[in-house]
C-alpha cells in the first residue's frame, strides 16, 4: 500500500501561482510514477501530469501545457505541481496518484490516490 496526502491548494486569483504538494508513505516512493489529476463539479476526472520514476521524463495535458510544472524528490518520497498563469478554469480538486510506468494520462492505471485538494481560481 502507498498512502498519499496532498496539501497546497486554496484560493487564488486568476494570473496566480500555486504549488500543491503530495507526500507518499508506505511501500518505496521511487518503485512508481506519478500523476496529478484534476475533477471539477460535475466533470469527469481528468490528467493533468505525470512523471516517471526517476523524475527523467514529464507529460501533460495540454491545457496545462506551458503553465504547470511536475517534479519529484524521491529522498522526500514527495511529488510537486507548480500551477502558473493559473486560470478560473483550473478550479477542480486535485488529486495525486501513483502507479506503473504506462498509459500516464489514464486514471485507470493508477492504484494509489490521495484525498484531494482544492484548488479555486476566481476571476
Amino acid at each position: 500500500q502507498v498512502q498519499l496526502v496532498e496539501s497546497g491548494g486554496g484560493l487564488v486569483q486568476a494570473g496566480g501561482s500555486l504549488t500543491l504538494s503530495c507526500a507518499a508513505s508506505g511501500r518505496t516512493f521511487s518503485r512508481y510514477a506519478m500523476g496529478w489529476f484534476r475533477q471539477a463539479p460535475g466533470k469527469e476526472r481528468e490528467f493533468v501530469a505525470a512523471i516517471t520514476r526517476s523524475g527523467g521524463s514529464t507529460y501533460y495535458a495540454d491545457s496545462v501545457k506551458g503553465r504547470f510544472t511536475i517534479s519529484r524528490d524521491n529522498a522526500k518520497s514527495t511529488v510537486y505541481l507548480q500551477m502558473n498563469s493559473l486560470k478560473p478554469e483550473d478550479t477542480a480538486v486535485y488529486y495525486c496518484a501513483a502507479g506503473p510506468e504506462r498509459e500516464f494520462d489514464d486514471v485507470g492505471e493508477y492504484d494509489f490516490w490521495g484525498q484531494g485538494t482544492q484548488v479555486t481560481v476566481s476571476s
